[in-house]
């Protein structure tokens, strides 16, 4: 594989601490601010709209600019919006900076784009595991030292140290990015067309719908496990560790699985299995190490999707691969977004336990567009 993705391995790495860590300290967050869990989970809701909707225009609008400057410009967005929110004194003010941090991380389709041009189609699941390796890293290291520097000494200290990295990421990219990086940038072109296929309407849907159902328990995480197994910070920081790992895991397993079983196998197997984990999460209650096993699976099985479906639409339009990519991940976070309004919305209803049977009428409907997708003759190229 080609070094530069390695560091864009590292990079991510911030990037998914920053846009996550949330979730664990959604509580000292919401005491802080003086708003309730549910609302305070709604900064992920923010960061996800602004992900969705701003980072692809954002995307389009430095198309023309080389590749070396979009990257180091998303990652400096994303380092000024952490510190914002790390400064932040007043709910809205949390929101504006999870924002700006929405519209720098455009840097991981970027560099989702350049995986894809550097290496030849053989090579692509591999190489799109290796980029996104840094986001499922980040749930092994950033999340449970973020949950634990939060408890410990208060919610802007994981914040403020994402910021410091996400700064020192975009020194080193302007220095060890070269002038020059042969791959293309977003474009509107021909996106209608695109768009009127079917292949990539029922791929884009599949991701929007397993986001969603991941989400509506993830948004809540800090408060779903204790509401499952009361814990330390110190053992939910373990917890949220062995989770992340099992995310490294799926990744790198999902990348294997797609060069060599094809994307639409993979994903059959991977939505059985997160629907499954999620209608035996409630039932976990009381028993932390069947806790840790349902989730260690689930993490696995989530994560693994991510490169069989950038796969599905690279295959779909390999030219304009970075602005499908780049519609990929909103479709990504308007599932989280979705997700965690649905669950702030209805936990108070059903509980913090019971979150994850929400989810699982998602997975069953994502298991369906495959279903559709496949008997459409333009999926089964790619199968």
């Amino acid at each position: 594989m080609p070094s530069l993705l390695y560091l864009f391995t590292l990079c991510n790495l911030v990037v998914g601490t920053g846009a996550f860590v949330i979730a664990g300290i959604v509580v000292p967050i919401s005491q802080a601010l003086d708003v309730s869990v549910a609302t305070a989970g709604q900064a992920m809701t923010v960061y996800a709209l602004s992900t969705a909707v701003l980072a692809p225009l954002t995307l389009v609008l430095t198309g023309g600019w080389p590749r070396k400057r979009a990257l180091v410009f998303g990652m400096a967005v994303f380092a000024l919006g952490n510190a914002l929110c790390a400064l932040a004194t007043s709910f809205p003010l949390l929101l504006l900076g999870r924002g700006l941090m929405g519209i720098g991380a455009m840097f991981t389709p970027i560099a989702a784009g350049i995986a894809v041009a550097l290496v030849e189609p053989a090579k692509r699941g591999r190489a799109l595991s290796l980029v996104f390796l840094g986001i499922s890293l980040s749930y092994v290291v950033g999340l449970p030292l973020g949950a634990w520097l939060g408890f410990r000494h208060g919610w802007p200290w994981p914040i403020a140290l994402v910021a410091t990295l996400a700064a020192l990421s975009c020194a080193v990219l302007a220095v060890r990015l070269p002038r020059d990086i042969a791959a293309p940038g977003a474009s509107f072109d021909g996106l209608g067309q695109l768009l009127a296929r079917p292949p990539v309407l029922w791929t884009l849907l599949l991701t929007l719908l397993y986001f969603i159902a991941i989400f509506l328990v993830f948004a809540f995480i800090g408060p779903v496990l204790q509401a499952l197994v009361p814990m330390s910070s110190e053992r939910m920081s373990i917890t949220l560790a062995l989770f992340g790992l099992s995310g490294v895991i799926g990744t790198l397993i999902g990348g294997w699985a797609n060069d060599h079983f094809g994307p639409t196998r993979s994903l059959l197997v991977q939505l059985a299995v997160l629907g499954s984990t999620m209608v035996l999460v409630p039932l976990t209650r009381g028993n932390y190490p069947a806790l840790v096993l349902v989730f260690v699976v689930w993490g696995i099985a989530g994560f693994g999707m991510m490169s069989p479906q950038q796969s599905r639409l690279a295959v779909l339009a390999p030219a304009q691969a970075p602005i499908l990519l780049s519609l990929n991940t909103s479709m990504l976070y308007f599932g989280t977004a979705l997700g965690a309004a649905i669950g702030g919305a209805v936990v108070g209803q059903v509980g913090f336990d019971h979150l994850a049977w929400i989810g699982v009428p998602f997975a069953l409907a994502g298991i369906g567009t495959l279903w559709i997708s496949a008997r459409n003759p333009g999926l089964l190229k790619t199968a």
